[in-house]
């Protein structure tokens, strides 16, 4: 499987998670799910073209695919994009400098007590990645290109 980060450096295959967003946001009662001609159409590209980078995206597990008969209809999965998230979150803050240092410091407070539970590590990462989703949907709103 290749690197996430590759997947994601390709410009078609991010214009096609786009293209699955903007489906997921635009119309709930798909469940997110687009056709591979509809994702031709939206970008203006090959099928084969697409085709071809659906397969690295499926195989990366940024999509699953839902087959019926001879179509095929594709859904975004974010799980794979947290490990880009975790890595960009830094960057995005202001003040990265001083996350860095408030970060080993808390390393270093949280040597000296004692450890946390799974069932507290767990609850912590949910919201973590809750509170980033919620920054990230904001930062996508507020950023938003108008057409």
């Amino acid at each position: 499987m290749a690197d996430i980060f590759d997947v994601v450096a390709d410009t078609t295959r991010r214009d096609i998670l786009g293209v699955l967003l903007e489906r997921e946001a635009s119309d709930p009662q798909s469940d997110g799910e687009i056709s591979v001609s509809e994702i031709v159409t939206a970008l203006g590209v090959s099928q084969p073209t697409v085709s071809k980078h659906l397969k690295v995206l499926r195989e990366s597990g940024l999509v699953t695919v839902r087959e019926e008969g001879q179509h095929r209809y594709y859904r975004l999965d974010r799980t794979p994009l947290e490990i880009v998230e975790d890595w960009l979150i830094p960057f995005l803050s202001d003040g990265a400098a001083a996350d860095a240092a408030t970060l080993a410091s808390a390393q270093a407070l949280a040597d000296e007590e004692e450890a946390l539970s799974d069932e507290q590590r767990a609850f912590a990462s949910r919201i973590g990645k809750a509170f980033a989703a919620t920054a990230h949907g904001v930062q996508a709103v507020v950023q938003k290109p108008r057409r």
